[in-house]
């Protein structure tokens, strides 16, 4: 066939092709994904929508879980591993193979010394969590109220005493543990310089020098973990000390509540704090009648129960001014005769005595309280007044 009659055919098809071309760039594409960076929100709806099963079974990235926070007072106090030194038969060589030795016992004291630590740790939370379970118990008691002088509760406080006692007990063991340490921490200071003295001695050879660097790096790493054993138990003596004489207060506090068989409170020693102002020049007993007393005491029967209102009003005071200082003063009253007036004096006098045990046991410090008596024709009955300063 002639060119001339293909013609037609070959117009056909191009056009044909031509619409199959427009035909597919019209048709939509559901299995391409854009790649336009503009749209990723609809890529990632797409990706979710037309695989929901690969989606669901996929494995969870597991995101590593943060380390605990390490608690005070509980850490452990490992020693480094030493290595294993070849003999080399020099002088030098004998030289390290003591040294180490020498490491060796120091890092089995020190274990030792850790091992001590953690066990003398371990009692004294089991002491203190037994004292204030007891403790716990008490103030549940007070708090609703109970009977003055309940012996249950006398028997729960003494038993709460012994367990605050075992753990000032450990106190006496720390600072003897505190003392050892010193002595450790003294002999490994005295075997690093050993061993940086060992370098400057003639007759080694390469080997040795190369043992005496790895064996001097041991040495100070030993020495960092006996500081820190040391620097820490300081602060596990400190907190005791701190702990055990403030629980202490609040025990003597306690126990003004039980003989009163109602809640008080925490010791006054922990509101108190400061220089005290000076205590009057002449005394307080001139400020009856002259000044409005911070509390007035009446003893006009037997026993008056003026323990959690004096609790109340001297607490206000030191919350107010935490170096208020506080004066006592027996006021007897001034009628009748010399007899009568010296025996309302003794009694004042005694009844102020008492104020001033019952604000001790408080644990308001004796330093921030003054005794004075004196009579007023004002005063009918025995009475005891506090005066601020």
């Amino acid at each position: 066939m002639s060119s001339r009659h293909l013609l037609p055919f070959r117009r056909t098809a191009v056009v044909i092709g031509a619409l199959l071309f427009v035909a597919g760039c019209a048709a939509p594409q559901e299995d391409k994904k854009p790649v336009s960076s503009g749209t990723p929100a609809p890529q990632a709806e797409t990706s979710a929508a037309s695989q929901p099963a690969s989606v669901e079974t996929a494995p969870a990235s597991t995101v590593p879980a943060a380390p605990a926070p390490e608690i005070l007072g509980t850490t452990v106090f490992e020693p480094p591993t030493v290595s294993n030194m070849r003999p080399t038969g020099t002088v030098v060589g004998q030289k390290i193979k003591a040294l180490r030795d020498d490491l060796l016992k120091l890092q089995s004291q020190l274990k030792a010394e850790n091992d001590q630590l953690q066990s003398l740790r371990i009692s004294a939370r089991q002491f203190a969590g037994n004292y204030h379970s007891l403790k716990a118990a008490m103030n549940a008691r007070l708090q609703v109220g109970t009977t003055p002088g309940n012996p249950e509760l006398v028997a729960q406080w003494n038993q709460a005493q012994a367990e605050l006692q075992q753990v000032g007990a450990s106190i006496a063991a720390l600072n003897t543990l505190a003392s050892q340490v010193s002595a450790t921490a003294s002999l490994s200071a005295f075997l690093l310089e050993s061993t940086s003295t060992t370098f400057e001695l003639r007759g080694a050879i390469e080997e040795d020098h190369r043992q005496l660097a790895v064996l001097e790096d041991e040495v100070n790493k030993t020495v960092v973990v006996i500081d820190r054993l040391l620097n820490e138990l300081s602060d596990d003596i400190a907190r005791t000390q701190n702990y055990f004489a403030n629980e202490r207060l609040n025990l003597t506090a306690m126990q003004v509540a039980i003989d009163n068989g109602e809640y008080i409170g925490g010791s006054l020693a922990n509101r108190a704090y400061g220089v005290p102002a000076p205590a009057p020049a002449g005394g307080a007993a001139n400020q009856v009648g002259s000044r409005q007393p911070l509390a007035v005491i009446r003893f006009d029967r037997e026993n008056p129960q003026y323990e959690q209102a004096l609790f109340t009003v001297v607490g206000a005071a030191l919350e107010r001014r935490p170096n208020a200082a506080f004066d006592i003063v027996a006021v007897a009253p001034a009628g009748g005769d010399s007899a009568r007036v010296a025996l309302d004096t003794n009694r004042s006098r005694r009844n102020a005595e008492n104020v001033l045990r019952t604000l001790t046991n408080m644990g308001l410090p004796a330093d921030r309280m003054t005794l004075s008596a004196t009579s007023s024709p004002a005063a009918q009955v025995n009475e005891v007044h506090i005066y601020v300063r």
